[in-house]
């Protein structure tokens, strides 16, 4: 087998069966701790980025597409994108989802905007550990892996979103806690799960072209962070509630299927952007 084929199915092993064997590990020392606390939590977060780091050190990958450079001189539009596209986003469909009554946003009255800001910004700074191993792991390495055995863009990107979603599989079932869980659906859990593949899709998409436009994986964990921050509190924090159907497929939230669209067309125009320039500097 191709050396680099075998080490990126080894990543992807990894990456669909750590979170499996974090939850056997946590059953096999008698894990007391809440499970997202756990070791076996810890094996989850971690494999996909630790196996992607260790075939690059001593499976022959190399450091030389890595992403490990920031490369702001030459790339700092592309931080200034990763900041601001998901607000912007979310900023439009809150417009429009309040307008058509598909949200309730009542909590933004009762606490203030001043609460939810307050969360966003601990949330963006709270999940940059987290972002760095999940981006490390699907931009870092897969993206880029993938792109290295001249694996076409699209396909790339669709099999990076199968191989994210698939990694968020126990921390739903296990890792997540219950109340914590239940208080965000508004659909069924099958029914989430779903809708939580379909859009990732063009939210790979999105990820992808930004980590191939950029040469860094450092655009798409600014990118990750400004998401969870801006987005997990609208629920959790109570500071909006969706109001049927139409709340599922407007909600400002990333896990809305229209903020998955607008995603796709950004990543799409990434895309376009990045053949363009490509395509000049072979001439």
């Amino acid at each position: 087998m191709n050396k680099q084929i075998r080490n990126i199915i080894i990543v992807i092993l990894f990456s669909v069966g750590g979170g499996w064997l974090g939850i056997w590990l946590n059953g096999v020392t008698g894990n007391t701790a809440p499970p997202l606390q756990s070791l076996g939590a810890l094996v989850w977060l971690t494999s996909p980025a630790l196996a992607g780091l260790f075939l690059r050190a001593f499976g022959g990958d190399g450091w030389r597409e890595a992403g490990l450079w920031l490369h702001l001189r030459t790339g700092w539009r592309w931080y200034v994108l990763a900041i601001v596209a998901y607000p912007l986003v979310a900023l439009l469909m809150f417009g429009v989802a309040w307008l058509v009554g598909a949200i309730d946003a009542g909590g933004f009255a009762a606490q203030g905007f001043g609460a939810y800001a307050t969360a966003a910004g601990l949330g963006i700074v709270g999940s940059l550990v987290k972002n760095i191993f999940e981006e490390f792991a699907w931009r870092g390495y897969l993206t880029e892996r993938l792109a290295a055995v001249q694996t076409p863009a699209l396909l790339n990107h669709a099999l990076v979103a199968v191989v994210w979603w698939a990694w968020h599989l126990p921390y739903y079932y296990y890792f997540l806690d219950a109340a914590v869980f239940e208080s965000y659906l508004s659909t069924s859990v099958p029914l989430f799960l779903v809708i939580g593949l379909v859009v990732q899709f063009p939210t790979a998409l999105f990820f992808g072209e930004l980590r191939l436009v950029s040469r860094s994986v450092w655009p798409p964990v600014i990118l990750h962070c400004f998401i969870n921050g801006v987005s997990l509190p609208l629920i959790l924090n109570g500071f909006i509630s969706l109001n049927g159907a139409a709340g599922v497929v407007l909600t400002p939230t990333n896990e809305g299927l229209v903020t998955a669209v607008l995603f796709g067309l950004i990543g799409w125009r990434l895309y376009q952007y990045r053949l363009q320039k490509e395509g000049h500097s072979k001439l």
